[in-house]
């Protein structure tokens, strides 16, 4: 059912594709780890990726998902959810936080070992998410459902400015981005996505009750970051390593702040579709 093969498979795999995100690497794989060898947890995974566009939070959960489950994100056991898909009206929120509860707790009844992906969300209504609380706390039975090997996954592109910021003090009194300390970057983060009324987690008692076993934060990427995933994408393109389009790819993307420059305002998102433009 699961499909782990040794444990180096995520941790080669997010070493080699992922690209300048160290603290991402600790907390997936500590995360995993212990998600993996707990045969009886006290409660379910719960990881929140943030980070501004870009960063590797849809990929890591791509990687992180191929990696237990086979045929990962086409699995069977694996539930995504997308508010501007599927919660988007404001005013069936009550409707919506039903039919969550019910399709959580349908497919835990079904199988223990699930995941449950909340895409973009700081776009997702406040107080929806909160009819998931019981499923994520330490309780023993939630509904005669054992529920505790799950695990959940929010991504959102919230905290990321905080985190940027965070990144441009850090570059302007010269340290390095392997200096940053999670806890400073924890907390930013979570100050953001709970006190903003606009946020998804808003007052949650997600956050409240410190049910989130890892936050995981995305860092902006450097010009040197960005041209790693230009070499990556020409070989998995199957074309050839230029050093002069990997230069013009690189030097195509917007970067921030408007003065220096140091990270790019896009992460590597639209370098895919850039290299077309250079061959």
């Amino acid at each position: 059912r699961t499909g782990h093969a040794g444990s180096c498979s995520l941790e080669c795999d997010l070493a080699t594709n992922l690209v300048g995100q160290p603290l991402v690497r600790q907390q997936v794989m500590k995360g995993v780890r212990e998600f993996l060898e707990n045969q009886n947890p006290e409660k379910p995974l719960v990881m929140s990726f943030h980070g501004s566009t870009g960063t590797g939070k849809t990929y890591v959960t791509s990687m992180l998902i191929h990696y237990l489950f086979q045929g990962g994100l086409q699995s069977p056991y694996v539930h995504q959810f997308s508010p501007t898909v599927h919660f988007p009206h404001a005013e069936r929120i009550e409707q919506y936080k039903k039919s969550l509860k019910s399709w959580i707790q349908g497919n835990l009844t079904n199988c223990g070992r699930s995941a449950f992906l909340f895409d973009e969300m700081d776009k997702m209504h406040p107080g929806l998410i909160d009819v998931i609380v019981p499923f994520l706390g330490p309780s023993w039975v939630v509904y005669g459902t054992n529920y505790r090997k799950a695990i959940f996954i929010f991504i959102s592109n919230a905290g990321g400015e905080q985190i940027n910021d965070m990144m441009l003090d850090l570059w302007h009194a010269h340290g390095d981005r392997e200096e940053i300390s999670l806890q400073d970057l924890e907390l930013a983060i979570s100050k953001a996505v709970f006190e903003n009324p606009q946020s998804g987690f808003w007052i949650s008692g997600i956050i409240n009750e410190h049910l989130i076993d890892f936050v995981v934060p995305f860092l902006p990427l450097k010009r040197h970051h960005v041209k790693q995933c230009v070499v990556s994408e020409l070989i998995r393109q199957g074309l050839e390593v230029r050093p002069d389009v990997i230069q013009e790819v690189a030097d195509s993307i917007p970067y921030f702040p408007e003065e220096e420059k140091i990270f790019s305002s896009t992460g590597c998102k639209t370098v895919a579709s850039r290299i077309v433009l250079f061959f």
